[in-house]
């Protein structure tokens, strides 16, 4: 801590020429010294206000505690005094409710609109309470005026606490990043697998031609898969690739055509063939599956 040496002042001297003396004198002194300056601007003391000083009437504001609505409100003074929700001491509540109403009213009538209905309803449930409880036709018991507001209260608190649960779950952007990795591709081309459904359509697309050239010849032929399969096998001898719709000749009726369709399938069961496609709805290839040596 540093010391300040002191020295006699003359009658009538302020503050500011206090701070100049002991200045001019002790130059290891500080030329600040909080206690007698006001104020600080920019790091430097300030001992006394500027004559020009403006304050707009809205700088200096009391931020009161932020509520989402009249029912917010409501539940958060109940719950702050462990008041029992079935059993609302509305007087208390009303009284406190109205304190903070009167705050609001004085710094923004539009919002304190919506509050000031909420405390016409505590009143009205309030004078309600007074009034002897009046039985009903068949003799029941008046239900009690504070039911729907619990019934609210309730319900809010409710979706309040799942809001909250909500929010507290981890969010893409705000507690996670998804990781992004690049991954090379290979320089060969990766063929889509044909699925099911592509090669049903390509089955019924022969089937709609097939019906186009069909002949109305009433024979009995015996098919063999077997006898097939070679003939396809023999096709696909010597090509790289085939076209599904080339393996199969209309012209030859619609048996051969489901005979031809077996033998593939069993052709690919086996191993012996593979279907491939170059992409996504692109037409279907047939070749002979590759045996490494």
């Amino acid at each position: 801590m540093t010391s300040a040496t002191a020295l006699p002042a003359a009658a009538g001297t302020d503050a500011t020429e206090i701070v100049a003396q002991a200045a001019a004198a002790d130059p290891t002194l500080p030329q600040v010294i909080d206690q007698v300056a006001l104020a600080r601007l920019y790091g430097e003391p300030l001992f006394e206000l500027p004559h020009d000083l403006y304050i707009p009437p809205d700088a200096l504001e009391v931020f009161l505690e932020a509520f989402e609505g009249p029912l917010d409100l409501l539940l958060y003074l109940i719950r702050r005094q462990n008041f029992n929700i079935l059993d609302i001491p509305l007087a208390d509540v009303t009284r406190q409710y109205l304190e903070y109403v009167e705050q609001i009213r004085r710094r923004n009538l539009e919002l304190a609109a919506e509050y000031l209905l909420m405390a016409a309803m505590l009143i009205e449930i309030k004078s309600r309470m007074l009034l002897p409880p009046k039985k009903s036709a068949d003799g029941a018991e008046a239900a009690d005026p504070r039911a729907d507001l619990v019934r609210r209260l309730l319900e809010y608190e409710q979706m309040k606490l799942a809001a909250a649960r909500l929010d507290a779950l981890p969010l893409l952007g705000r507690d996670f990043l998804r990781a992004q990795v690049t991954v090379e591709q290979a320089l060969a081309p990766r063929f889509p697998q044909v699925d099911a459904g592509e090669l049903r359509d390509a089955w019924r697309e022969i089937l709609r031609r097939a019906k186009l050239v069909q002949h109305h010849h009433i024979t009995r032929e015996q098919l063999s898969v077997r006898e097939h399969m070679s003939l396809v096998l023999k096709r696909l001898q010597g090509r790289r690739f085939v076209e599904f719709h080339e393996l199969f000749d209309p012209a030859r009726g619609f048996g051969v055509l489901v005979v031809t369709f077996l033998a593939l399938l069993e052709l690919s069961r086996e191993s012996l063939l593979e279907l491939t496609q170059a992409e996504a709805f692109a037409p279907i290839y047939v070749r002979l599956a590759y045996t490494p040596s």
